[in-house]
């Protein structure tokens, strides 16, 4: 059977090459993601047979109708076909339609699907989990649709069990729908299904066993567990398949977010994962993760629906609303143009500090060699938490430009990391791997680490002038800095003083001048921070969550202790040089 004999192949292939071309509208992501299909056909590592495609895409059409909502004229949807997009039959057709040759084993085994709102996330998540519920049945198909929470997951399992009622089948399943279990299973001459609604919760689903999970709205899960204790449940299948669809969150501290840069490394081409299916629906942003929200084109590229359930006039008026009103923006951006963004409480704009980082790579063997004064500074933690150091500098380029480096490290004891990493969503073991933080075998820091590591950085060639640290915190560390040469001085940590490191970092990373040696675990930090503005354009900060959350800004801490040292040292230089000059 040729490829062109397939009902829905000219109009994949024609999506695909559109889209490819930049003939149809679409954001960067999407346009990668057509491109590597296009190569993936010509990939001798794999076979393309759409035939379990085509079966999911007929049951879809043929047996599932609209249970709500209007078409763009205002006619109304309910009880008519439910008729694919061609943007959601390219996605079946890349999960389904490619196979490691010779096989019949799919290559997809995990998807990540990020969509807009309002663009028909939900109800495709449930046609395609019916679909292929019914396609896996020779395995004894389950598929586990999980959210966040329950009432997340009821809305897909609703959906197919109103269908089941309008194809007049509900003597055919058995529905369970009650406050114990929300499942929908049925045996057939050559098979069963089961389709289960679940909200994520870890502790309760040990023993779960599947051959699909749907996990939507990956932007709530709080754990990376809530995910991976759905993909632990497919193990003893071949052909399985986990899919993560979700709109775009405020937590660039998240499960969801991380996965959403891998996701985009993948698109990229700097990071291969021949088994991962990603389709990124979203607006394009430039380098410092600005976007132009009221252009109709990017509400185009952020929406696969943009003219079909998304309405272009109510697009433009919120945009417009947004741009008016600030407190409309955030949500805008998040929901409708899918594009991440901090909490409203967190103060830096990450992607500055990116877009700055970017500009420079030297290497530590490079920046060791340069003729820098370093300044130091150490954030403590109290137990078995935590614990930053960092040394921070200034280095004039060749074209006279001073650009601001800070390298930071950072500490935690290995025998709370597992448990912190979980609770509180934090990778250290990923900055572990990176070469950024140091697992320590003691309950809590040793201090003796921490001078370690300034004296090994010394022993690099780094000129380390002085150390700034309060020695409230840790009378202990400040004898042992001292007694191993390296000069520490007592820096009380007064807001006032803080905040004039505060300040230099800040309009170093808006300049462009500022450079943290592509650390992600100070990354984690910075987005982490909240200032309130005081009197006299000083600032004072803290974390976002409070004193008594989970998230950390001890790297970016301890920067700024550096930063002070680096200061004062330059205002005292600058004092003494006039004072000689005067005499």
């Amino acid at each position: 059977m040729s490829l062109k004999d397939f009902t829905n192949h000219a109009s994949v292939m024609n999506y695909v090459n559109e889209v490819a071309k930049g003939k149809k509208i679409a954001g960067k992501e999407i346009q990668q993601a057509a491109k590597r299909f296009k190569k993936d056909l010509k990939n001798k590592e794999y076979e393309f047979n759409p035939k379990d495609a085509e079966f999911v895409i007929g049951i879809i059409e043929r047996t599932f109708v609209h249970d709500q909502g209007e078409r763009i004229d205002g006619t109304p949807l309910r009880g008519t076909p439910f008729i694919l997009e061609p943007w959601q039959k390219f996605i079946i057709y890349s999960l389904l339609g490619f196979y490691i040759k010779g096989t019949i084993i799919r290559r997809f085994k995990e998807a990540f699907i990020f969509l807009p709102r309002k663009n028909g996330k939900t109800r495709f998540v449930a046609a395609l989990s019916w679909a292929l519920a019914l396609l896996e049945r020779k395995s004894g198909s389950k598929i586990y649709i999980v959210g966040a929470a329950l009432e997340q997951s009821l809305q897909s399992f609703n959906f197919i069990n109103f269908n089941i009622k309008e194809m007049g089948e509900e003597n055919t399943f058995r529905v369970l729908d009650n406050n114990q279990e929300h499942s929908i299973s049925g045996d057939f001459g050559d098979g069963s299904l089961y389709i289960k609604a679940l909200a994520a919760n870890p502790d309760r689903q040990d023993s779960l066993n599947c051959n699909v999970g749907i996990a939507d709205e990956l932007h709530a899960y709080k754990t990376p567990k809530q995910y991976n204790i759905i993909k632990e449940a497919m193990k003893a299948y071949t052909n399985k398949l986990m899919v993560g669809i979700t709109t775009a969150g405020d937590n660039m501290s998240s499960f969801c977010y991380q996965r959403l840069q891998y996701c985009k490394k993948i698109l990229d081409d700097t990071v291969t994962d021949e088994a991962y299916f990603v389709f990124i629906a979203k607006a394009d942003e430039d380098e410092k993760g600005e976007v132009d929200y009221t252009d109709p084109l990017q509400h185009e590229k952020a929406n696969p629906n943009y003219g079909i359930t998304i309405r272009p006039s109510d697009m433009k008026n919120d945009s417009l609303q947004a741009q008016n009103d600030p407190q409309q923006r955030k949500d805008f951006l998040s929901k409708s143009l899918n594009i991440y963004t901090s909490a409203m409480k967190a103060y830096f704009n990450i992607d500055e500090f990116k877009a700055s980082d970017s500009k420079y790579d030297w290497t530590l063997e490079e920046l060791a060699k340069f003729p820098i004064k370093w300044y130091g500074g150490a954030d403590l933690a109290k137990l078995h938490d935590l614990t930053a150091a960092a040394l921070y500098g200034r280095h004039i380029t060749d074209d006279g430009v001073e650009v601001d480096i800070v390298i930071t490290h950072a500490f935690f004891p290995i025998i709370m990391a597992n448990k912190k990493a979980d609770e509180d969503n934090i990778p250290l073991f990923g900055w572990k791997d990176d070469g950024v933080l140091t697992m320590t075998n003691t309950p809590t820091t040793n201090f003796a680490v921490i001078v370690n590591w300034f004296k090994e950085m010394k022993n690099k060639g780094f000129d380390i002038k002085l150390v700034g640290f309060d020695k409230k915190f840790g009378r202990e560390f400040f004898y042992l800095m001292k007694k191993s040469g390296i000069k520490i001085v007592d820096q009380p940590q007064y807001f006032y003083k803080k905040s004039e490191g505060f300040r230099r970092i800040e309009t170093k990373a808006k300049d462009g001048h500022f450079y943290y040696c592509h650390n992600q675990s100070f990354e984690y930090c910075v987005q982490n921070v909240r200032a309130i503005e005081k009197t006299d354009d000083m600032i004072q900060y803290e974390k976002v969550d409070g004193d008594g959350g989970s998230q950390r800004i001890d790297l970016f801490d301890a920067a700024v202790f550096g930063a002070v040292q680096m200061l004062e040292d330059i205002q005292m230089s600058a004092v003494a040089s006039k004072w000689l000059n005067s005499n």
